[in-house]
């Protein structure tokens, strides 16, 4: 859940005074022993919390060929947890960040593995803090939740320039990587095998042999616990309460962290909203409903029906003739050069196309890549497929995606679930079939689904309309355990609001004061992509 989050764009300046960028980088490099004095003021003192301290261990690096396979949302699991009381707060060093050009605030974390045991191994947090721009910066923080579950804050540090150049004039923007995540001791393995050209035993095969050589207790990694890691990070760097913003995956850790420490939450900003009780892997209508708008779409704007009258029989006919083995590629890998010869597998077809159905950009060039390949040119299709599964990029830590999923999702599957995903989707049920297989090798007990608790915190909620696995009845089942909630929906957005059009200021204004009724109707104004009518691109 993370591609439309992190969109190759020439960013916006907002601040275009030199002086006032060489004042953040100052700021940002000063060596100070008190983090208040590093980063500006902070309000009154807070009340003291331990915090042990603890060396990061390392990082696993990571296997990215399911990365397509593993775009997932967790369900949730609330229990409540003390904190032990600390020290002063940390105030970390300065450092430079893939991803982001002018310095950072980096700060390691110890929490505990086991919150049962507070006395026991410790894990090494990763924190990266981006002062406010301004001097008086107010004393709530923005904390920053990535998607997956699997995905670090580290990973989205350029949303500074798009999604949160408003809000950081004036708030501290702070990225978590969560637990086996990013700098968080990323639990993922180093393997150039192809998975999903293999066989379902083959898979299974490589990801037991994954799982197993990182020999981790995955049983810690849960929502529950990165809930109460982000307290540990609160306490530790001295803040009282805070606003959230989650995306995807971290919509539900945030509500999760609501839930826990209600007293601690001055308001959340959830984009892609995922329900309390959502399922991961079972999308598959979300994900049709996404694909049957793409082609309405096509077949309500002009040019795009006069090039593809018929794009619906031309994707059903396509799909069964891959489904039927029928598709065998040749092609020089755009990467490597070298040359492949690749049986076309229903698996990766589908994922492909799941995926460009997370970005409108991505969905406007559908129609032409199916075109394409009906009539029997599948370059373009290779590029797209390709480029989203291309090992050179960073994916989401499939060992923490599991552990999550594997303990609070796949145990609510069921046989009439499953036999929905089969029968009214494009996707065929072939994750709810094919990731319970991987979850023996994770081993992790099932987390029971608890009703959720009401959130008081002002909410603001925006979703998609034409998101493939958070739409926006999502959210409206989301707002139902919240007091104060303000949705929106844009209708010409997919999976991530927050960095479109006005966004960016909407999120200020409604961090700023967040009781006041929003006013959002330049979010109307996002227009809809261009479709993609050869290979020439886009027309506009």
């Amino acid at each position: 859940m993370l591609r439309a989050l992190l969109p190759v764009l020439e960013f916006e300046e907002m601040y275009p005074l030199s002086r006032e960028r060489e004042r953040v980088r100052v700021r940002a490099s000063a060596k100070s022993s008190g983090f208040a004095s590093a980063l500006g003021p902070r309000g009154p003192a807070l009340p003291s919390h331990a915090c042990g301290r603890g060396k990061y261990s390392g990082v696993i690096s990571v296997t990215t060929h399911i990365r397509r396979l593993l775009l997932a949302l967790p369900a949730l699991a609330v229990l409540c947890a003390s904190i032990p009381a600390s020290a002063a707060p940390q105030a970390g060093h300065s450092c430079h960040m893939s991803g982001y050009d002018q310095a950072l605030r980096c700060v390691t974390v110890s929490a505990p593995l086991d919150y049962r045991n507070p006395s026991g191994p410790k894990l090494a947090l990763q924190v990266t803090l981006a002062p406010a721009l301004r001097e008086a910066a107010r004393p709530d923080p923005l904390f920053v939740l990535a998607g997956g579950p699997g995905q670090a804050g580290s990973d989205i540090l350029p949303l500074l320039e798009t999604a949160f150049r408003k809000i950081r004039a004036t708030r501290d923007i702070v990225f978590i990587d969560q637990r086996g995540t990013g700098l968080s001791g990323k639990l993922d393995c180093d393997s150039k095998e192809p998975l999903d050209e293999s066989s379902s035993a083959e898979q299974e095969r490589l990801i037991a042999l994954c799982m197993h050589r990182l020999n981790q207790p995955f049983a810690f990694y849960n929502t529950e616990n990165s809930a109460r890691d982000l307290e540990q990070i609160r306490v530790a760097l001295g803040y009282g309460k805070i606003d959230l913003w989650g995306a995807s995956y971290g919509t539900r850790l945030a509500q999760a962290y609501a839930r826990l420490y209600p007293d601690n939450v001055r308001s959340m900003i959830l984009d892609a909203v995922a329900a309390p009780d959502q399922i991961i892997f079972a999308w598959g209508r979300d994900a049709q409903a996404a694909l049957d708008a793409t082609f309405q779409h096509c077949a309500e704007d002009r040019d795009c029906h006069a090039a593809f009258p018929t794009l619906a029989q031309q994707f059903a006919t396509l799909q069964k003739r891959v489904d039927d083995g029928a598709v065998t590629l040749d092609f020089k890998h755009p990467r490597t050069a070298a040359q492949v010869n690749l049986r076309l597998t229903a698996e990766r077809f589908a994922q492909t196309v799941r995926g460009a159905l997370y970005s409108p950009d991505s969905a406007s060039r559908l129609p032409f890549l199916i075109d394409s390949a009906a009539r029997g040119n599948w370059a373009p299709f290779l590029a797209q497929m390709v480029g989203a599964s291309d090992f050179s990029l960073d994916g989401p830590a499939v060992g923490l995606l599991l552990s999550v999923t594997c303990a609070e999702d796949i145990p609510r599957l069921t046989p009439a679930i499953v036999a929905d995903e089969e029968s009214h989707s494009f996707l065929h049920g072939m994750e709810v079939k094919t990731v319970p297989t991987w979850c023996r090798s994770v081993n992790v007990p099932p987390i029971a689904y608890r009703a959720p608790a009401q959130i008081a915190a002002p909410v603001l909620l925006l979703s998609g309309a034409l998101d493939p696995v958070t739409p926006p009845y999502r959210a409206d089942d989301a707002a139902r355990y919240m007091t104060h909630a303000q949705r929106f929906v844009v209708a010409n957005a997919a999976h991530g609001v927050s960095q479109l059009g006005c966004a960016p200021r909407l999120l200020r204004e409604f961090v700023d004061l967040p009781e006041r009724t929003l006013v959002a109707d330049c979010l109307k104004e996002i227009p809809r992509s261009s479709f993609q009518l050869d290979a020439a691109g886009p027309h506009p």
